[in-house]
């Protein structure tokens, strides 16, 4: 993971250094959105059963892979180049407070009557495991690629019920605002040099938070602190150009 992280690092001196160089720098960049289902552990999923919770997962990066570094190779510093040969792909995000998922999953009387709403973030992410395509012109040659990711999170929920005697069985309004960690599995597909789709899943832990409060953590059985998740998402790819 301290690999993956100085490459990180690196991947952003590459784009600083390649910036420097001239007026303008060209960078590949991908917008993805699509579904996302939520099954919350413990009391929400006890509500609502194997029907999620939904939201819109959605990203937007920069995408540094061998294509872009070789085109740029006479702008990285003598320094940094052997260690450039060494990355796959990395993707940079323009902003840690671009949040990553949506929550919109309004209360449905047939399902119990709780909703919620809300947002997360991913301010930092590893690649772990990365398999498949290594360069965006071999799109034609391996058709997609399999990772897995972990991530740092932040999320704020705001729960609720419309249904009368459902905080009684123990689903108060609450809002949740907790830290956590991701773990995630993608299955990226190429239709096109320029469209892409994604499936995959993980799961995700948080510090603990009892509906109907704030900083108590106990007892466990009556928290939200662990949450399972599958996605689909379509992705666009274009040459986005920086000006400075």
């Amino acid at each position: 993971m301290t690999n993956v992280l100085r490459r990180t690092v690196l991947a952003a001196l590459l784009v600083t250094s390649a910036s420097a160089a001239a007026d303008k720098v060209t960078v590949p960049a991908d917008v993805g959105i699509g579904p996302e289902a939520f099954w919350f552990y413990g009391p929400l999923l006890e509500n609502r059963g194997a029907v999620p919770h939904f939201a819109l997962a959605f990203n937007l990066y920069a995408v540094i892979d061998k294509d872009w570094i070789n085109e740029n190779r006479d702008r990285v510093p003598a320094k940094y180049r052997g260690q450039a040969d060494r990355i796959t792909e990395l993707k940079i995000g323009p902003s840690i407070f671009i949040p990553s998922t949506l929550y919109i999953s309004p209360s449905i009387d047939a399902l119990n009557g709780v909703g919620l709403f809300g947002l997360s973030w991913k301010p930092l992410g590893l690649t772990l495991v990365s398999t498949g395509q290594k360069s965006e012109r071999s799109w034609n040659q391996s058709r997609g690629r399999f990772s897995l990711d972990a991530n740092l999170l932040l999320t704020y929920l705001y729960i609720y019920s419309n249904v009368r005697g459902v905080e009684l069985a123990g689903i108060p309004s609450t809002h949740f605002l907790r830290p956590g960690v991701e773990l995630q599995t993608t299955l990226l597909l190429n239709v096109s040099r320029t469209f892409l789709v994604s499936v995959g899943g993980g799961a995700q832990a948080y510090i603990p938070q009892r509906l109907g409060a704030f900083f108590d953590v106990l007892p466990i059985e009556r928290t939200v602190w662990l949450s399972f998740f599958a996605f689909l998402k379509f992705h666009w790819r274009f040459p986005y150009e920086l000006n400075l």
